[in-house]
């Protein structure tokens, strides 16, 4: 039997649109989708015991109804409601499944960025790929942006991405940013021109050796080079506003360390445009 898709959700308009991607996906690949939602936030106080068993029993009705719902769509659904902390049991109910999909409360670039810390800290550790879904309609876009740098887990990221565009019959467009060391003095430093063009150089090089080979997997996919100068999370994402879905790696770091500096799936998450994966 194939792994399910698990959604975790609350009843939320992020946690709405988590839920319709991903029967969407289960749907058009034949997925069993599994709905989660976790109650937490006990204390041990006296009087909680009843508001759990209430909002247990509310929790339950709700996601009942939800999964009776799609499965009138034709889907093979199956609901549960966990206790604790949302990163350990949706982490736990999702480590042998194929994917996790959650919601973000991020809407837009006018109104910051994204504000909850679950989805970030869910995305850090599952152990399958994290789908995060921004809370605003997301245009029917083209393509799948996939950030590169070099290093293995980049490699993961490359390879999920490559096999979602190949089976949704979409464009793989990869993307290698090259960034100058940052000056912090009052006056501009003048880069010069070997230096500029060995950067370049250096990321053309990068993505052609990570894409080496592609083809010969996927020989009807389309592959889109892109190599950019600038930082890498606003290139993903500025990419990633007019694509289908968005994959970053976690943890990334090549051998030219300046290409994803940081928590680089971090910050794309925080602003995300467009549904984003995040591959480990």
């Amino acid at each position: 039997m194939n792994a399910r898709i698990v959604v975790g959700i609350e009843q939320t308009s992020a946690g709405e649109r988590a839920l319709a991607w991903a029967a969407r996906r289960a749907a058009q690949f034949h997925r069993g989708l599994l709905i989660v939602s976790v109650v937490g936030g006990a204390l041990g106080v006296v009087g909680e015991k009843q508001v759990l068993a209430d909002t247990e029993r509310l929790t339950e009705d709700w996601l009942s109804a939800e999964a009776e719902r799609l499965r009138a769509t034709g889907l093979s659904v199956e609901h549960a409601v966990f206790h604790g902390d949302p990163v350990s049991q949706l982490t736990a109910a999702s480590a042998d499944e194929e994917m996790l999909v959650i919601g973000s409360d991020y809407r837009g670039p006018d109104e910051g960025p994204a504000r909850g810390v679950h989805g970030i800290r869910i995305a850090s550790a599952a152990k399958v790929p994290v789908v995060v879904v921004p809370d605003r309609d997301v245009a029917e876009g083209t393509g799948v942006v996939v950030g590169v740098d070099g290093s293995p887990v980049s490699e993961a990221a490359i390879r999920f991405a490559a096999a979602e565009a190949d089976r949704l019959g979409e464009p793989l467009i990869a993307v290698t940013v090259w960034t100058p060391i940052t000056t912090h003095h009052r006056n501009s430093i003048v880069y010069p021109e070997l230096y500029i063009e060995s950067l370049e150089k250096a990321a053309q090089e990068t993505l052609a050796v990570s894409l080496a080979g592609l083809s010969q997997d996927y020989p009807d996919l389309e592959i889109r080079r892109e190599v950019r100068r600038g930082y890498p999370s606003a290139v993903i994402n500025g990419l990633a506003a007019d694509a289908r879905l968005a994959v970053v790696g976690s943890r990334g770091r090549g051998a030219f360390a300046r290409f994803l500096l940081g928590s680089i799936s971090h910050e794309v998450l925080t602003h995300l445009r467009t549904a984003t994966a995040v591959v480990r």
